[in-house]
């Protein structure tokens, strides 16, 4: 092909590419989203825990400088992005309102690394959960996201979950609300869905799905958003591999423990157990 048949064809794709109008045409002064979202999330992360996740070493000022540091590369980073996604607010509030939220999820995220450590016979110390457990990525990152979902932030926390799903398997949505002492084991294939609530100590393994069981219509035959879809599960609750929980009405009492591959439609009381029973369907004892 020669140089000139070769413009011939660029310019040709190029006029049909443009031609083909697209909502994103119209996102115009786009911040380098998804790259930008990375790099919030590492920032927020290394303040969060400077030794581990910062390279920072000692303590004193050395340490105090360094945590401001990287919470003014995160404030200038986060405040670019609210101003791109929610230009009509006021964006140094948001900032404000985010940033004094971090020591409250730092006190979250310290009883899911002993969620983990306890429900763990394997794991030798909390660095090792901190920084080789998928499990403390995905919900690192979810606690965080969810705040700015609370903060009715479009797009943003979603990006930052998704994130979290592509590195490790763990699709949580940041609408879920999840108390404190949570652990996944394992953790690859679990799915919670946006409108689950999930009680303090529960523990889920591998291919856990809290998931919609329908979606109720309009009268355009379009999925209606903004209801409930998702289970609710209570305290200290032990879901095994492989579970499927669906329905916005469903509710897993507290004290309960779900075997492995069970699927379920309907409600459970406190303290049973229930798993899959020869005939295809579940047993509850």
């Amino acid at each position: 092909m020669t140089e000139s048949s070769s413009l011939d064809i660029l310019r040709e794709v190029t006029a049909d590419l443009l031609s083909i109008r697209s909502r994103a045409d119209t996102l115009e002064g786009n911040p380098g989203m998804k790259e930008q979202t990375i790099s919030l999330i590492a920032l927020l992360r290394s303040a969060i825990y400077p030794h581990l996740f910062g390279g920072t070493e000692g303590g004193g000022d050395t340490l105090v400088i360094a945590v401001e540091y990287r919470l003014r590369s995160a404030a200038r980073l986060l405040s670019q992005m609210f101003h791109y996604f929610t230009p009509d607010r006021d964006t140094d509030a948001m900032v404000a309102e985010f940033l004094r939220e971090l020591p409250a999820i730092k006190t979250v995220l310290e009883t899911d690394i002993r969620a983990a450590y306890d429900g763990d016979p394997a794991a030798m110390s909390m660095e090792e959960i901190m920084l080789a457990y998928p499990a403390f990525e995905a919900i690192s990152i979810y606690r965080m996201a969810h705040k700015l979902y609370e903060m009715k932030v479009p797009m943003l926390p979603r990006m930052m979950t998704e994130y979290a799903h592509q590195i490790t398997g763990i699709d949580i949505h940041p609408g879920a609300t999840i108390g404190r002492y949570f652990f996944i084991d394992h953790g690859t294939g679990v799915v919670i869905g946006e409108t689950t609530t999930i009680g303090d100590y529960v523990k889920l393994y591998q291919g856990v799905t809290l998931g919609a069981k329908s979606f109720e219509l309009d009268e355009n035959g379009n999925p209606v958003k903004g209801i409930k879809r998702h289970p609710d599960i209570g305290s200290h609750v032990v879901i095994y591999a492989g579970a499927t929980i669906l329905g916005g009405t469903t509710r897993i009492g507290d004290n309960c423990v779900i075997g492995g591959n069970v699927w379920l439609t309907h409600s459970v009381e406190g303290g049973h157990t229930v798993y899959a029973a020869e005939e295809r369907g579940t047993k509850i004892v």
